[in-house]
């Protein structure tokens, strides 16, 4: 079973490595680079995206992402470049009346980048409450984070943003049934809001990560290895 990992925003495919280290699947994964975020440019459009990073894939039998690689794992199921996804803390979108609202938020980040730079967004960033439990991974792993978040181009953050975020996205809730049981979904368990939108989605399988919160590939990658194989063998 070929899997390929798909990173969230503001990462890069090494936040994948400890959880490659203790990966549980006979074959290797394939991780990538989203646009703008070392897998060039981010296009005009959010399915114009979705074209690229399927490119820079190539052929899987299930691809998994987290959070932003999650709302990606599913825009390339609906768009039927892809069979089977592992969605880790994924939001499936929103509907028209929140869109504006959500567009002007992204864009006060785009501008915190433009103006401010890597440096100050990146940690204004991770001091969302989504990300609190974060400070309970271990030291020598958010420094490595951090630093790597340093390298990454802020222009191109910021349109990933305009054009990747909730915003950008559609909506794929009323999609989801028709492949529900190739959809696996997993959340960290502190992560509450993310538990409550997985407990409403139907999937052939939800898994919680004990001692998590929204992003296990920090904080429990084991873990997480260990629960997405038990998902890909629950796919059809």
């Amino acid at each position: 079973m070929r899997c390929a990992l798909v990173h969230g925003f503001l990462g890069d495919p090494h936040v994948w490595d400890d959880v490659v280290k203790a990966w549980a699947i006979p074959t290797r994964p394939v991780v990538v680079a989203l646009p703008g975020h070392g897998g060039g440019p981010v296009q005009p459009t959010w399915s114009d995206n979705l074209q690229v990073i399927a490119g820079a894939i190539g052929t899987a039998d299930v691809v998994i992402g987290y959070s932003l690689g999650a709302r990606v794992a599913l825009g390339l199921l609906a768009a039927g470049y892809y069979d089977r996804a592992i969605l880790i803390g994924v939001n499936p979108g929103i509907n028209e009346a929140e869109r504006q609202n959500r567009r002007e938020f992204d864009a006060a980040w785009a501008r915190l980048l433009r103006t401010s730079g890597i440096g100050a967004f990146s940690e204004a960033w991770a001091g969302q409450p989504l990300f609190a439990t974060q400070k309970r991974a271990p030291a020598d792993r958010l420094e490595m984070r951090r630093s790597r978040r340093l390298r990454l181009d802020p222009e191109q953050l910021a349109r990933s943003l305009e054009v990747m975020g909730l915003a950008g996205m559609p909506s794929y809730w009323s999609v989801i049934p028709a492949h529900r049981d190739r959809i696996a979904l997993i959340a960290g368990a502190d992560d509450t809001k993310y538990v409550a939108i997985s407990e409403t989605l139907p999937a052939a399988s939800f898994e919680t990560i004990a001692g998590s919160g929204h992003d296990p590939t920090l904080e429990q990658p084991a873990l997480l290895a260990a629960a997405i194989a038990r998902a890909a063998n629950k796919l059809r």
